[in-house]
């Protein structure tokens, strides 16, 4: 097949939609499929690139961080793209490169299938003028969100989403195209491959963390809706009643909340055993997870939360807060806990790392569990879809082709009967 993906990020920006594109790629090229990418430019130039096309764009980053915005133009990359004619358009982003994705799938009669990677309704924050500030104004803001999503879905052949959870937020939004879960699969080989003793213990000093401390570990963009505070605030009342001298928090990433954190980290008097180590390379990713005793998140804005399996993958036990999303990925006592509070997250982190075996034993069936979200699985799913929205075209296409000829054949009939007769043949209709 010949696929085009479509994506407002792609790299050196890192983020879920960027990997779960990079991903499909690699795995769909590796099985004899010819894909190309469509995505915008970091400058105002357009280019094509190793079967990547970018869009010339602007910054939008005062608005949300590595955003861009495409101005009206006509773009010589999307006339190349219509000449190359795709079997199938698979839009990952809801915004500047989708108006291109159905554009392209009009023009090549093809099938648009979309991945709905982002509950908008928990980002409403980053819009400007402050509505969400107010319960009326974030009433208002989830219902445009809402309205939004139907619009954009209701254009698309296929709608494609990483969890239950988000499939039943679209169904109350009232979206009516096909829906079909489909985790997001990530290269599970990067993240098993174990780094040796050896090699934590000297990452451990680069960081200055002490060899006999455990490490809690959290690994993503420092940004509102991931609720870090949450942790920080946890950790220091853990310090507080003695149960976290021997503790270190390793907050793995960059984003645009980093310094509030930092000052939050510095008022709440836990600075000496908080890291934040900034941006990290995705390649230097697995050994931060993996010089970790157990992955912490608070974040309730997932749609399926890579960085749980990426963990899970690295033997790490997981304590999450409670979320739908995570209904098949962390169980209670088998891999990790889901907490609700305070009390929950002291309690089940004292039972994660008060004995290294079961700590060890919960990591590897985190392992197990994380193999269900290989690229391999990804990658067939994905598949599968594509080729039924393909049937359900052609069977479309057919349909509407036969009905033009019926009507063209009626048209016919009454052009070879007499007028006389048909005046006849009209009265008696009426």
């Amino acid at each position: 097949m010949k696929i085009l993906l479509t994506t407002d990020w792609y790299k050196p920006v890192v983020n879920g939609v960027v990997t779960s594109v990079i991903n499909l790629k690699k795995e769909l090229e590796s099985r004899g499929h010819e894909v190309r990418v469509l995505t915008l430019s970091r400058s105002y130039e357009s280019y094509a690139e190793d079967g990547v096309y970018y869009i010339k764009s602007l910054n939008l980053e005062k608005i949300y961080p590595n955003a861009r915005a495409v101005l009206p133009h006509m773009e010589p990359l999307v006339r190349e793209l219509i000449w190359w004619k795709p079997d199938v358009v698979h839009s990952q982003c809801e915004f500047m490169t989708f108006s291109y994705a159905l554009k392209i799938s009009k023009k090549c009669q093809c099938p648009l299938v979309h991945t709905y990677h982002t509950v908008y309704e928990d980002y409403i924050h980053y819009l400007p003028g402050g509505l969400s500030n107010y319960k009326a104004g974030e009433k208002l803001e989830k219902k445009a969100v809402a309205y939004f999503s139907k619009i954009v879905l209701g254009r698309t052949s296929q709608v494609i989403v990483p969890t239950k959870k988000v499939e039943n937020i679209l169904k109350k939004y009232g979206v009516e195209e096909p829906v079909s879960v489909m985790p997001t699969g990530i290269d599970l080989g990067r993240f098993k491959e174990q780094i040796t003793l050896e090699e934590k213990n000297k990452v451990k000093k680069c960081l200055g963390i002490p060899l006999e401390n455990k490490v809690l570990v959290s690994v993503g963009r420092l940004a509102k809706e991931k609720n870090l505070e949450e942790l920080l605030e946890y950790f220091a009342k853990l310090v507080q009643e003695g149960a976290g001298k021997q503790l270190t928090f390793l907050i793995a990433g960059d984003g645009p909340d980093r310094e509030n954190l930092e000052n939050l980290a510095e008022e709440l008097k836990i600075k000496d055993q908080v890291i934040f180590t900034g941006m990290i390379s995705p390649d230097k990713v697995p050994r931060y997870y993996q010089i970790g005793d157990v992955f912490v998140c608070a974040s309730s804005s997932e749609t399926q939360g890579i960085t749980y399996i990426e963990a899970l993958a690295c033997g790490l036990p997981a304590l999450c807060r409670k979320d739908d999303c995570l209904s098949q990925v962390v169980t209670d006592g088998y891999n990790g806990f889901q907490y609700e509070n305070y009390a929950y997250f002291k309690m089940h982190l004292k039972y994660i790392l008060e004995r290294e075996d079961r700590r060890l034993e919960m990591g590897r069936r985190g392992q197990e569990i994380s193999s269900l979200y290989s690229t391999w699985n990804f990658c067939t799913a994905a598949e599968g879809i594509y080729k039924k929205a393909i049937e359900r075209q052609e069977k479309y296409r057919y349909e509407e082709i036969s009905r033009e000829n019926k009507d063209t054949e009626t048209k016919n009939r009454w052009r070879t009967i007499p007028a006389s007769w048909a005046r006849v043949i009209m009265k008696r209709g009426a």
